[in-house]
């Protein structure tokens, strides 16, 4: 998965969960600047993802919500099907090679041990 469809996930993640968190907020959370923030949402809200919503804080100042489209959620079940899917054979290979690194050891101590006569033990 590119670096930017792990923002866009993340992004799309966050918005669902706190969909009134400011972009300062948002930057915060993902650990990202806040112009990169700014383009991540833009980008988002073009693809048709995002809906920026206005509306007025207790502070007099205009402020948005941002709220996933039903393409967004679409989209947001999509890349984290296919991220789980990379993730699983990640893991199944990680697996794999834990498997042999320990077969390995096994085989290296058991030809490093040495066999004392009349134990039974190599």
């Amino acid at each position: 998965m590119p670096p930017s469809e792990v923002s866009h996930l993340q992004l799309l993640k966050l918005i669902e969960r706190s969909p009134g968190l400011s972009q300062r907020e948002l930057s915060r959370e993902l650990g990202v600047s806040l112009g990169k923030t700014h383009y991540l949402l833009r980008a988002l809200v073009e693809k048709g993802w995002v809906k920026a919503n206005n509306f007025r804080r207790n502070d007099n100042k205009l402020a948005y919500a941002y709220l996933l489209t039903p393409m967004g959620v679409r989209e947001k079940l999509r890349m984290t099907r296919d991220y789980l899917r990379r993730k699983e054979i990640e893991y199944e290979t990680i697996v794999a090679e834990i498997d042999l690194l320990r077969s390995e050891l096994r085989t290296g101590m058991e030809e490093e041990l040495p066999s004392t006569p009349g134990s039974g033990v190599r």
